[in-house]
C-alpha cells in the first residue's frame, strides 16, 4: 500500500479501505507503510481522526504505530499528546509503548520526562535495555554524568546487559572532564569489559584512547600495538598477565565446575546418570589426556567433506606430537553410513581413545569433565563457547577463572582448506588489564554481536608519562 502524500477526508479514507482486499487490517497495513515511507504525521493523523469518528475510539496497537512514526521524526509535542491519550485510556502500557515514549522523549528537550516515565515502568516491570540506555544517553548528552552512572549501575544490578554503544557513549561524553569520581566510574567500565571478556571494536577503542588523552593533567598516551609472543608489550615493555592459572586457582575451578556444572541438575537433562557414570569410569581408567576433542562438533568444520574425514584430519593433525587424545563421539558414528565410513573410524581408533555416547547426549559436561580431570596441561577442541556452563557458576570470581582457563585451553580452529590448522592458546591472558599507570586493552577490528572465544591480536597500550 502506498500512503497518500497529504491528509485525506473521511470519505477518501473510506473509499481506500473498501477497495483494499482485506479491509479489516487496512489501518494496520497503511500505518506500517507510513512508518516505512516516513510519511508526514498529519497524513497519519487524518487516518486516526477518521478511525475515531467511525469507531468512537482508536485501538491500542494503532496508537502505538502512530507513536512509532512520531518518535521516528522526533515530533515531541505529538509524542506528549499520544502519551496523554494513552494514560487516560489504558491503566498500564506494555513495554513496547514505554520503549517508544522514553526513546522519543529522551532525544528531546523534554528528556527529564523520560526519567519520570522510567520510574513509572519500574513499578510494574524491569525496564528494558532500550529504556535504560535512552535515559543514560540523554543524561550524558546534558553532561549529567553522575545521573547517567546511577542509571548504569542500577541497570547492571538488575541484570540488564548494556550494549557496547552505550558503554562507548560514556567515554565520548566524558571527554576533557576533570573529575576523580567520574574517572573511577569509567575505569569501572573497563573492568566490566575485563570481567565479561568483552573486546571493544575499533571505534569504541578510539573513544577510550581519546578519553584517556583528554583528561586534564593526566598525561596519558595511547598507542596501537601487537603483543609479542612472550607476552611483552613493545610500547611500554610491560609483561602481560600470565594466561595460566595457579595450582590453587586450577584446583578451585575444577572442583567448582565438577561440583556445580557437572553434578548440578542441568547435566542429566540430555544424558542419564548411568551413562555419565560409565563415562567417568572410562576416563578415570585412562587418565591423563593431552587433548579432548568434541568429535561431532569438529566433524562439521567443512561442509563439503564427509564428517568422518573432517574428524580424521583433526585427529591426524593433533596426534602428531604423540599427544594422548580423547574423542567424544556418538553411537551413530559406529554405523557404517555415507558420512561415517567404518574403515576410517577404525583407523582413527588406533590413534585416539573414543567414547561413544547416546545420540541425544550433551557433550559439554563430558568435555569439561575429561579435560579438567586430566590436569592443567590438557587442552580441548570445540567450536562451542560453553556459555551455559558459565551461567551456572555462581560468583564472578569463578566465572572469571573459568573464562581465563577457557582462553588458555580452548584450541580454536582457523578454517584453512585443506589443512586442519591449530592456533595454540597464548601464554599471556587476552583480556583488559591494568597496573595503575598502564592499561592494555585488546580490541577487534569490527563489532561482533556474538560472544567469541577467538581472541583479538590487536591491542591498545595506554601509559601515564
Amino acid at each position: 500500500v502506498q500512503p497518500p502524500e497529504k491528509p485525506l477526508q473521511a470519505e477518501e479514507w473510506k473509499k481506500l479501505r473498501e477497495d483494499f482486499q482485506s479491509p479489516e487490517i487496512f489501518e494496520e497495513v497503511m500505518l506500517n507503510s507510513m512508518i516505512r515511507c516516513n510519511s508526514p504525521t498529519d497524513v497519519a493523523k487524518s487516518l486516526l481522526t477518521h478511525l475515531a469518528k467511525r469507531n468512537g475510539d482508536i485501538a491500542y496497537n494503532v496508537l502505538v504505530k502512530y507513536l512509532t512514526l512520531c518518535v521516528q521524526q522526533g515530533q515531541v509535542s505529538e509524542i506528549c499528546d499520544v502519551y496523554d491519550i494513552m494514560k487516560v485510556r489504558f491503566k498500564i502500557l506494555e513495554s513496547g509503548a514505554y520503549n517508544l515514549l522514553i526513546k522519543g522523549l529522551s532525544n528531546s528537550n523534554q528528556w527529564r520526562m523520560a526519567l519520570t516515565l522510567l520510574e513509572e515502568v519500574k513499578k510494574i516491570m524491569v525496564p528494558s535495555r532500550t529504556c535504560y540506555e535512552s535515559c543514560i544517553k540523554a543524561a550524558s548528552r546534558h553532561q549529567e554524568m553522575k545521573l547517567a552512572f546511577e542509571l548504569y549501575d542500577e541497570m547492571l544490578a538488575k541484570d540488564v546487559v548494556p550494549t557496547l554503544d552505550v558503554l562507548q557513549s560514556f567515554f565520548d561524553f566524558s571527554r576533557g572532564m576533570k573529575d576523580a569520581e567520574l574517572q573511577k566510574e569509567l575505569f569501572g567500565i573497563l573492568l566490566y569489559l575485563r570481567e565479561n571478556q568483552i573486546y571493544p571494536h575499533k571505534t569504541f577503542m578510539r573513544s577510550i584512547k581519546l578519553w584517556f588523552e583528554s583528561i586534564p593533567g593526566g598525561n596519558w598516551r595511547g598507542h596501537l600495538t601487537n603483543i609479542k609472543h612472550s607476552g611483552q608489550c613493545p610500547v611500554c615493555n610491560h609483561q602481560l598477565e600470565d594466561s595460566n592459572l595457579t595450582e590453587e586457582e586450577y584446583s578451585n575451578l575444577s572442583e567448582r565446575i565438577i561440583r556445580d556444572v557437572i553434578h548440578g541438575t542441568d547435566t542429566f537433562r540430555k544424558t542419564t546418570p548411568q551413562e555419565f557414570e560409565a563415562f567417568q569410569t572410562f576416563v578415570e581408567n585412562r587418565l591423563p589426556f593431552d587433548i579432548v576433542i568434541d568429535g561431532l562438533n569438529v566433524s562439521h568444520i567443512k561442509t563439503r567433506k564427509m564428517q568422518c574425514e573432517n574428524l580424521f584430519d583433526a585427529v591426524n593433525c593433533l596426534a602428531k606430537e604423540n599427544a594422548r587424545l580423547l574423542v567424544l563421539g556418538r553411537k551413530h558414528m559406529l554405523m557404517n553410513s555415507s558420512n561415517w565410513k567404518r574403515e576410517i573410524m577404525k583407523e582413527m581408533q588406533n590413534k585416539a581413545d573414543f567414547f561413544f555416547a547416546e545420540n541425544i547426549s550433551e557433550d559439554d559436561a563430558f568435555l569439561l569433565y575429561a579435560t579438567l580431570r586430566s590436569g592443567k596441561h590438557c587442552k580441548f577442541v570445540t567450536r562451542d563457547f560453553l556459555r551455559d556452563h558459565k551461567a551456572c557458576l555462581p560468583d564472578s570470581l569463578t566465572r572469571h577463572l573459568f573464562r581465563k582457563w577457557q582462553r588458555g585451553h580452548q584450541i580454536s580452529k582457523k578454517n584453512v582448506f585443506p589443512v586442519f590448522s591449530q592456533q595454540p592458546p597464548f601464554c599471556y591472558d587476552c583480556v583488559v588489564q591494568t597496573t595503575g599507570d598502564t592499561w592494555h586493552i585488546p580490541y577487534k577490528d569490527v563489532f561482533e554481536e556474538k560472544y567469541s572465544y577467538q581472541v583479538p591480536r590487536k591491542w591498545l597500550c595506554i601509559q601515564q608519562k
